[in-house]
């Protein structure tokens, strides 16, 4: 099968992971999507999302976008993202370490945050969204802190849209804000612009949700970083 950001999103139609109507964000906007990575909850659907996350990081090794050597993953979602893309890409012949975190230290047992392999050299992110960018500034900062270097943060979805209130509207994106702050590079499998190229398709999955273009690209252009 073809891993592209279009069948990406088609996948995540078919396990409910997107879905369209009127929904309201975490800070309180209106938005006509809803993208929740935790519906990728059965084996077979973790299987294939780390074959589109392999797909991403290999295609951009080969053009030069991304040097690494171990992966890690921001706990809580990016451990299961972490663990599932390194077997992933240990099937396409690339076997790499990897690492997550706890949120509070253990002082006991093997102690300390750390989990897995010593963070070392490059080190590529792995996690679902950046919705204000706080949890992976303290990836960096954790990486940094080891001796290592953050290769870059891949996710799954980049919603390309203005942060804060209506009154204040930052000029960046949260992916972009997080770019310019820590120099770490940011590659999504799908954008919002994706989404949108889907939707104007003849997919017949995208059918039922054409309806729901016009609400996007007024979204787009309201929103749009």
């Amino acid at each position: 099968m073809t891993h592209s950001s279009e069948h990406f999103i088609e996948f995540a139609l078919q396990t409910g992971v997107l879905a369209f109507g009127d929904f309201t964000t975490k800070s309180g906007r209106q938005t006509p999507y809803f993208f929740n990575a935790g519906r990728f909850d059965h084996g077979a659907a973790l299987r294939r999302l780390a074959g589109f996350y392999a797909h991403t990081i290999l295609a951009n090794r080969a053009a030069g976008k991304l040097r690494f050597d171990m992966l890690f993953g921001p706990a809580y979602k990016g451990i299961a993202l972490a663990a599932a893309t390194a077997i992933a890409l240990s099937e396409q012949g690339v076997d790499l370490p990897f690492a997550f975190n706890r949120k509070e230290a253990k002082d006991h047992g093997e102690g300390g945050v750390l989990i897995g392999a010593p963070l070392a050299g490059r080190v590529l992110i792995i996690d679902d969204v950046i919705t204000d960018g706080a949890a992976k500034r303290e990836s960096v900062a954790l990486i940094r802190g080891q001796g290592a270097q953050p290769a870059g943060v891949v996710i799954m979805l980049d919603r390309m849209e203005r942060m804060g209130p209506e009154s204040e509207l930052s000029r960046e994106s949260a992916v972009q804000a997080f770019e310019r702050a820590t120099g770490t590079p940011v590659i999504a499998i799908a954008n919002l612009d994706h989404l949108l190229g889907f939707l104007r398709s003849d997919s017949l999955l995208a059918a039922p949700a054409r309806r729901q273009l016009p609400a996007l690209e007024q979204y787009r252009q309201r929103y749009g970083a």
